[in-house]
């Protein structure tokens, strides 16, 4: 068993990675079910939230395929997102790695509330960017501030990266841009070139189970096809309180002890 799980531990995490996998499609949130778990089970933190990231990236991959063509009107913005993406993923997978054990131990419960409130925060922010008056025409290129600002999400990505999406649709929406599924296709697309550099950082630091990785990323895959297929009978709301719920459980137990 990984990581000296028991047969009933390792059953317990594919268990959440089929919830997480779950999750994504219909809501989101899916490491805050599987990280805090693996942690709670003894895995190391940062091994914990490297196999995390690498187990779920595929589902990432297939998000990003998704919105493909939302990006069609929004080819400049992309490759300037994808610079401090880029970067500030490899710097943030870089400064997880050289956290001292203990020191990144002692910051996991609140890195799990942090990533809850920010999901919990998720509607909210959604209704307040479809609502808010948007300028019309063309886009504009995202200015150096913006973009300094999408490189400190880019370091908190690669560094622990639950509740990274909400900072950036919220950043774009104050951008200006209005249409929410070309921000989501831009979300993801930063996403994705964060996480695809802290991976490759991660596989290179000797940071990844790979034993768990094979197992969560198979249940994951899985919970995420059953939920496509019935994504339209699960009510979203009672998925994302359910999570909001287990973060602030999580957090809460990790802090108690």
């Amino acid at each position: 068993m990984p990581h000296n799980l028991s047969v009933a531990q390792f059953a317990v995490v594919c268990g959440l990675a089929i919830l997480a996998g779950m999750a994504n499609s219909i809501a989101g949130g899916g490491m805050l079910l599987v990280f805090p778990a693996l942690v709670g089970l003894g895995v190391p933190p940062i091994i914990a939230n490297a196999t995390s990231t690498v187990a779920l990236w595929p589902g990432a991959i297939a998000s990003m395929w998704g919105y493909r063509d939302e990006l069609a009107g929004a080819r400049a913005w992309a490759i300037r997102f994808a610079i401090p993406s880029v970067f500030g993923g490899l710097a943030g997978a870089l400064l997880l790695i050289a956290t001292p054990e203990d020191r990144f131990k002692q910051l996991v419960p609140w890195l799990v509330l942090a990533a809850t409130l920010l999901f919990a925060a998720q509607q909210p922010v959604m209704s307040w960017l479809k609502r808010a008056p948007h300028p019309g025409g063309a886009l504009v290129p995202p200015s150096i501030p913006f973009l300094l600002v999408q490189f400190g999400v880019a370091v908190y990505g690669g560094y622990f990266g639950a509740g990274a999406g909400i900072l950036m649709l919220g950043m774009l929406g104050l951008m200006g841009l209005s249409n929410i599924h070309q921000m989501n296709g831009l979300k993801n697309w930063a996403a994705l070139c964060f996480n695809g550099v802290a991976i490759a950082t991660f596989v290179i630091g000797g940071v990844v189970d790979w034993s768990l990785v094979l197992a969560l990323g198979v249940c994951a895959a899985g919970g995420g096809y059953a939920a496509s297929r019935m994504a339209q009978r699960v009510p979203q709301a009672a998925v994302r309180a359910l999570i909001i719920v287990i973060g602030l459980g999580y957090a809460g137990w990790l802090l108690v002890g």
